[in-house]
């Protein structure tokens, strides 16, 4: 299998699988982790939420909890992902932490498109559960070629946005990422796409862990990857909505 999301190399589970004697990753272990970890996540968003409409707290005053949660989040990741044992303290760890970022991101959209918010995570949620049925069901089974081909697409997506940050550091603005014209949506709906393939990847990475006996503490690692994957599809979502209303 490819994929790139960081978190799911090819062999993970397989080395994590190596001489272990304990009890054993599941897929039902690894779903209720993953929704311990969206529950820490909109509880993290949730602070930055009451700040801004309960506290009254200015939107750009909770520009710390968006930088401060990412770049924490961030450095949370990597510890995540080169000790996947410490995954039971560092991966809820990382959804707080995600959930600040998110919710003061939401805030700063939303006050500009008012609902967008709550609109974003509902999509978000339809489309995970809506792939994950066509998954669980065997509707769709992605093949070796449909999941290299997400790999190059999510691969191409990284270096470009890579590349916009490193060009805004010279006053310079790429093309497309927040251009609200035809061209700005097109993006913004291909990279939606690629964002929500990747969770069919996912659920094949998780799936292969419990296949090769993988240890239970993976199972808060398999959900962190999949946290990975649904903060990205959610900002996407929020930013192509946002495009979308601009337009209107």
């Amino acid at each position: 299998m490819k994929t790139n999301n960081p978190v799911f190399r090819n062999d993970v589970f397989s080395k994590a699988a190596e001489s272990w004697k304990g009890e054993l990753m599941t897929l039902d272990g690894t779903s209720m982790k993953a929704g311990v970890l969206t529950l820490l996540m909109f509880a993290g968003a949730f602070w930055p939420w009451h700040l801004y409409f309960q506290a009254h707290v200015a939107s750009s005053a909770l520009t710390p909890y968006m930088i401060g949660g990412t770049l924490a989040g961030f450095v949370v990741a990597l510890i995540t992902i080169f000790n996947k044992q410490f995954s039971p303290v560092t991966a809820p760890l990382y959804a707080v932490l995600e959930g600040l970022a998110l919710g003061a991101v939401s805030v700063a959209y939303e006050t500009q498109f008012p609902g967008i918010g709550v609109e974003a995570v509902g999509l978000t949620f339809a489309v995970l559960g809506v792939f994950l049925l066509a998954y669980t069901t065997r509707l769709v089974r992605p093949s070796a070629g449909f999941m290299k081909a997400v790999a190059i697409a999510t691969g191409g997506i990284a270096v470009y946005y890579l590349v916009a940050m490193v060009l805004m550091f010279f006053g310079i603005h790429a093309p497309m990422i927040w251009d609200t014209g035809i061209f700005g949506i097109g993006f913004s709906v291909v990279v939606t796409v690629v964002a929500a393939l990747n969770l069919f990847t996912d659920f094949a990475f998780i799936e292969a862990g419990v296949e090769s006996r993988a240890p239970k503490y993976m199972e808060w690692y398999g959900a962190f990857g999949l946290m990975v994957t649904i903060v990205w599809l959610y900002l996407e979502i929020l930013r192509l909505a946002s495009k979308l209303r601009s337009n209107k």
